[in-house]
């Protein structure tokens, strides 16, 4: 297990000797101690990342296409071992910890084939009769910043577009998770990705670490997966030097059941846009807004759906939900709950808080939850179904679309043409229509609003790392 600072392909305590303890969340014990990086270290990487990069860009699309494919390959065949240490270290369960290993290798596969399709444009002036020539240049040195909830995903899914474009990146992945994203450097190596391209600085200063690099004329992304908050001071940052940014944040997703809806297809649904990955994910349904003729019978067969679920420690065969990551999470999941209740709410299913060892949180369902519970307006990021009732159509859209944030919305009816009249009619960047996941690395993944700005993933997520040069000519 690597646990130093990775620098221009080498394995690096931090210069001033810094480290930080990784805790396993099911058991509470230490599973590694991680050199902390500082702004001394980030201009060793700065460095090298600038010298990599110019022959990096200067390859043809093909070979960096060819890199990314045998980095596809290399981790396709090792996914049990990075899925174990994603639990070891976030606390998912193993089959989460697949499904998020098998997604975060895709993403190389995917900009493998993306990165020998990035065309350009000849075209005649109308005006002026010159020539007018468009192409796409890599943008610079990138500064990737990852959350703690997809160790591995969220690092490969901007490094794989990255590369693709031809950019150099400096990742600094979550401290409560960094050992996914060190595990993947030595595959890299062997992919055949060059020295000094990709470099990881775990840290617990990031603030400083991050706004240090973001204010390097060298640095022309910076692309960040978090909160809301963290991501506006970011921006702040990024304004100093007009960076491009990339910037994927919360969300506070609904997820609306239509009186017409398949109610099998909608509990399945929900059920995962509610419970994949223990609920700790942006993308997972916060507000769940049930027709009155339906919510009883909706209630009763999604309460004992969560109810068949099964907790424990993420290693052993056989369980479905895991640890919260820390004890913050935890606290802020059952203030959450107990709030709720104190406003009215019903508890169907859980709300206890465990006692003993590791972060646990029992799969919860609330039903008849108010407007005013505080899990309404914001990210209950954890193992809790808020439930609510609706009557009328325009009455939910209008409850959905009521928050600052607009990353995905999950519809549920047979009605196809209200259906997608509904989706339309939603401020969000994706929905799930009859669908509870949307994530696929095929697909533009992003919101509007204060869920951030940019796309990862689709044909858009590689132009997130490109700068776009005209030429004016006649011949």
């Amino acid at each position: 297990m690597q646990t130093n600072l990775y620098i221009d392909g080498n394995w690096v305590p931090s210069q001033s000797a810094q480290r930080f303890d990784v805790m396993n969340p099911a058991t509470e014990d230490v599973i590694a101690s991680v050199a902390s990086a500082d702004i001394f270290d980030a201009d060793l990487a700065l460095n090298a990342a600038s010298i990599a990069m110019q022959e990096w860009a200067a390859r043809s699309p093909r070979d960096r296409s060819e890199v990314l494919r045998k980095a596809w390959e290399l981790m396709t065949a090792r996914l049990p071992e990075f899925a174990r240490l994603i639990t070891l270290e976030n606390g998912k369960a193993n089959a989460d910890a697949m499904g998020e290993a098998t997604y975060a290798a895709e993403f190389f596969r995917w900009f493998a084939e993306e990165a020998v399709r990035v065309d350009g444009l000849i075209s005649h002036a109308p005006a002026s009769g010159a020539r007018i020539i468009v192409q796409h240049k890599p943008a610079g040195i990138a500064v990737l910043v990852t959350p703690w909830n997809y160790p591995a995903a969220m690092g490969t899914r901007k490094i794989a577009p990255a590369l693709a474009a031809g950019c150099a990146v400096i990742i600094k992945p979550a401290s409560e998770t960094p050992l996914t994203m060190l595990a993947l450097m030595p595959l890299l190596e062997e992919a055949g990705v060059p020295k000094g391209v990709v470099n990881v600085l775990p840290s617990r200063n990031t603030g400083v670490l991050v706004d240090h690099m973001l204010h390097d004329p060298r640095v022309r992304v910076v692309s960040f997966t978090g909160s809301t908050e963290v991501g506006r001071k970011l921006l702040h940052s990024a304004a100093d030097q007009v960076l491009k940014p990339a910037m994927e944040l919360g969300g506070n997703a609904p997820a609306i059941v239509f009186e017409d809806a398949n109610l099998d297809v909608a509990v399945e649904g929900v059920m995962l846009a509610k419970m994949r990955n223990l609920g700790e994910a942006c993308t997972a349904a916060n507000r769940i807004y049930v027709h009155s003729s339906i919510a009883q019978a909706f209630t009763e067969k999604f309460t004992s759906a969560m109810a068949e679920l099964k907790i424990g420690n993420g290693l052993e065969a056989g369980i479905d939900v895991g640890p919260l990551v820390n004890s913050d999470t935890r606290n802020k999941v059952d203030a959450f709950v107990q709030d709720a209740v104190a406003k009215g709410a019903k508890v169907e299913l859980g709300g206890v808080l465990p006692t003993g060892k590791g972060f646990f949180y029992p799969p919860t369902v609330l039903s008849g939850v108010p407007e005013t519970a505080d899990c309404v307006g914001d990210e209950i990021f954890g193992p809790v179904a808020a439930l609510q009732v609706f009557n009328d159509q325009e009455d939910v859209i209008r409850r959905a679309n009521d928050t600052e944030y607009g990353l995905v919305a999950y519809v549920f009816s047979e009605d196809m043409k209200r259906a997608l009249q509904v989706c339309e009619r939603l401020d969000y960047g994706m929905v799930g229509l009859n669908r509870g996941l949307v994530s696929d690395p095929a697909a533009p993944f992003g919101g509007t609003k204060q869920s951030g700005l940019g796309r990862e993933g689709g044909h858009e997520g590689m132009h997130e790392f490109m700068e776009t040069q005209y030429i004016s000519a006649s011949w």
